[in-house]
């Protein structure tokens, strides 16, 4: 089976609020479908968390690597496109795009022998895992309320991120935080986002400690992205003091970079995007890397529901994998697919066992957010 063809879409008019200080607008392409076609009519689905104009360039660059290779060997290929363009830099735009050709042939491969992505990695330690609901913070009030909404849903764990938290003050980072543990009650999970990654952060080594000993005080899961990407020794420092698990790494690309972040001891969790990383291939070697080091592998989820369905997937096929982020309110995860995502009563979210993803898409739903360009 031979790969013929592989197009790409951007997602706009539905764009979601990233809480980032220059906010996107609704009609930015932040995120791009990718479809891979082979010469037996056999389609998989990726999903990028890139720009479409990137990603089309980026394909155009990478064809010659790809056009007329083996569709039902997903690392083998994707290492041939990582190997053959080194030259034009790694974790940027074209390691991005790789990602989505990843989950694409994943996909394949998991349509061609009949079994889930996640029996194809090795088996499944589970059949449901528990997704966590990614809101922005706000002030009490409105954030308490969108709480409420979601609990009512019957999401039973909480990410709340960004917005202004760690942006103007100590008391209201605390207010925050403790009107959404009041809201959500003690039985549920609650985990705090910074959002380090954000342009020009401006919290230290010395907020985020002072920072995690309050949010201890609430029963916070986990502390993520206290600290600007690239500061590995605070990191560390900060994972040996802080009296709460901090998490991160949602930034990096490939193996390669996460290595001296696992081996080093920054993370009690490391949060892999499975869109940009290096798709399913990298990542699961990122989280057998995590599991050597004693690092708990949680992948970072804010895209699309193909990217969902990889995360579920991927989740399926690690021990101690027992979250998944669900960005709430997004069409392009809710509205794009041919069966809508259901909790169960338990707020556990089940584990496709349907060949390759385990994912339908809706074309003429995505049609919606393409505005008019064709996909398939």
């Amino acid at each position: 089976m031979k790969i013929r063809e592989i197009r790409a879409v951007g997602l706009r008019g539905a764009t979601p609020e990233g809480g980032w200080s220059e906010e996107i607008q609704s009609d930015q392409c932040v995120h791009t479908l990718v479809a891979v076609l082979t010469d037996e009519g056999v389609t998989g689905y990726g999903s990028v968390f890139t720009n479409d104009g990137l990603v089309k360039s980026a394909l155009a660059v990478l064809e010659p690597f790809y056009k007329g290779e083996n569709a039902l060997e997903p690392e083998r290929v994707s290492e041939k496109l990582h190997q053959n363009t080194f030259w034009l830099g790694r974790g940027g735009s074209l390691t991005h795009t790789i990602s989505g050709i990843d989950i694409a042939l994943w996909d394949i491969l998991g349509k061609a022998t009949g079994q889930p992505v996640g029996r194809l990695l090795g088996g499944r330690y589970r059949e449901r895992v528990r997704p966590y609901a990614s809101i922005l913070m706000d002030e009490p009030a409105r954030l308490v309320e969108h709480l409420l909404q979601v609990k009512a849903q019957g999401f039973r764990a909480f990410k709340m991120g960004w917005g202004p938290f760690g942006r103007q003050s100590d008391k209201v980072d605390e207010a925050i935080v403790r009107a959404a543990r009041d809201a959500i009650g003690e039985d549920c999970w609650l985990m705090v986002d910074a959002g380090g990654s954000d342009a020009y952060w401006r919290g230290n080594y010395k907020w985020a400690l002072r920072t995690s000993y309050m949010l201890k005080e609430y029963a916070v899961t986990w502390f993520e992205e206290a600290l600007k990407p690239d500061a590995l020794e605070d990191y560390i420092a900060l994972r040996r003091e802080a009296p709460v698990p901090i998490a991160g790494g949602e930034v990096l690309t490939r193996r390669q970079a996460f290595q001296p972040w696992l081996q080093g001891g920054a993370f009690d969790i490391v949060q892999p995007d499975v869109t940009k990383v290096g798709g399913i291939s990298e990542e699961r070697r990122i989280g057998w890397l995590a599991e050597e080091n004693g690092v708990k592998f949680i992948p970072h989820g804010w895209n699309t529901a193909v990217g969902l369905a990889a995360d579920l997937q991927l989740a399926s096929a690690f021990a101690n994998t027992d979250f998944v982020e669900y960005l709430t309110g997004s069409p392009y995860i809710d509205d794009i697919v041919a069966e809508p995502w259901q909790l169960d009563a338990d707020g556990l979210l089940a584990i496709p066992d349907k060949p390759g993803l385990g994912l339908e898409l809706d074309l003429d739903k995505i049609k919606k957010y393409t505005q008019g360009e064709k996909f398939l």
